[in-house]
């Protein structure tokens, strides 16, 4: 037998009350970007549960894609058949010997949410197992953590089985719980922060400060694949590239070495939040991890977040650096965020950064500058471009070549 379709579960959304189809809503969405890259694949979904239909496509692929989607509990690849004692008895009869191997144990777990089928759960139980001792007689039942379980769900429309529950990625669906901007350079931490941001439901839009010539297209590729992983948990995402050049040369030449740094960051958190309150966010996200590096300091983070009165999201701040790591490999951005290309917040670091910056005196010299129209002319010269889950490996593969 071949798998008709993928059943999914829902997690917390479970608990959402009249909020519930909102959420439920959404979540199909996004599973429908995700799985974009496989146009024969139908989405549904109700109160309940979701369903993916898979039309002949092959289920191993679309489940490791349905793996990093937040807002799912779990899920199982399920056969579906007719409502029909007979039709249900030899379809358990061939998964079994399907999947049968000689010592195992199983059980089977009846549920009936149509009331007018004429079997109940315990009789559904009953008969089924029968049915599969005349099958294989020598398999033993086993109630309590067998091999095999083999769940049976009759439902209105048809009836439903699987041996397989597949763990989801947990969380809120993408979406769910407004929109912020992710600060995203391109190392490490800051996709990280996106992943995290994302997990509660987070619409995230990405923004990233592009200084050319001092940074290269590939530094500006790097941040579009880093933000096309963050797709596949939860679907597409706006990437905004700001250009930043003129504001960069500008500091250089009109501040001290130690405060450049402090006075780059506060002009990005500017233009980050000009850009929120245009495009509807409520929030700015990023990567700082306290005390890692001299502009992530309480007093550096208290001179930078001076310039906006947004709620600023820091989901590593508490994490070392291993602890961010181990995140960025287990969401596969880690290969891609080591690659040596500089961004803004490097090509023009101090040798000794100020760690303990004075608010009064990043203002003292920031008044040598035209704050608001360098702030204007970098939001007007920005570029979105949407970014999709489609497959880049081929893409990241050459870029890390070249660089080898």
């Amino acid at each position: 037998m071949q798998y008709s379709e993928i059943m999914i579960r829902y997690g917390e959304l479970s608990t959402k009350g009249k909020n519930r189809m909102r959420f439920i809503n959404k979540l199909r969405n996004n599973i429908s970007d995700v799985l974009s890259i496989y146009p024969q694949v139908k989405v549904t979904a109700d109160r309940d549960r979701a369903h993916v239909y898979l039309n002949g496509f092959d289920y191993t692929a679309v489940a490791e894609s349905l793996k990093k989607v937040f807002g799912i509990q779990n899920f199982s690849p399920v056969y579906k058949v007719e409502k029909s004692v007979e039709v249900l008895k030899s379809s358990v009869q061939e998964i079994m010997k399907d999947i049968y191997k000689e010592g195992m144990t199983f059980k089977i777990s009846s549920k009936r949410s149509d009331h007018n089928f004429e079997l109940d759960s315990r009789e559904l139980n009953q008969t089924l197992g029968g049915a599969v001792f005349e099958a294989i007689p020598t398999i033993q039942a086993q109630m309590k953590n067998p091999d095999i379980n083999l769940q049976v769900e009759i439902r209105e429309e048809a009836a439903y089985l699987s041996y397989e529950t597949i763990r989801g990625a947990g969380g809120l669906p993408v979406g769910t719980s407004g929109k912020g901007m992710l600060m995203l350079s391109g190392g490490i931490d800051s996709p990280v922060a996106g992943y995290l941001a994302l997990k509660r439901g987070v619409d995230i839009e990405a923004v990233h400060f592009a200084s050319p010539p001092y940074t290269s297209p590939g530094a500006l590729k790097k941040a579009q694949y880093l933000t096309r992983k963050l797709t596949k948990f939860g679907g597409n995402i706006q990437f905004i590239e700001v250009p930043f050049t003129e504001i960069q040369e500008e500091i250089k030449a009109k501040a001290p070495e130690a405060y450049l740094m402090t006075l780059t960051r506060r002009f990005m958190m500017r233009i980050t939040d000009r850009i929120r309150e245009v495009r509807n966010g409520l929030v700015i996200i990023n990567g700082e991890s306290l005390g890692q590096v001299a502009s992530q300091t309480l007093e550096s983070m208290q001179a930078i977040n001076a310039v906006s009165n947004t709620p600023i999201i820091r989901p590593v701040v508490t994490m070392d650096k291993l602890e961010i790591i181990d995140i960025a490999q287990e969401i596969d951005t880690f290969d891609i965020s080591i690659q040596p290309f500089e961004d803004c917040c490097t090509i023009f670091a101090p040798d000794r950064p100020k760690t303990n910056p004075k608010i009064k005196n990043a203002e003292q010299y920031e008044a040598r500058m035209d704050v608001e129209a360098l702030v204007e002319r970098a939001v007007a010269g920005i570029m979105i471009t949407e970014i999709t889950p489609q497959a880049e490996k081929d893409e990241v593969d050459n870029l890390i070549d070249n660089l080898l």
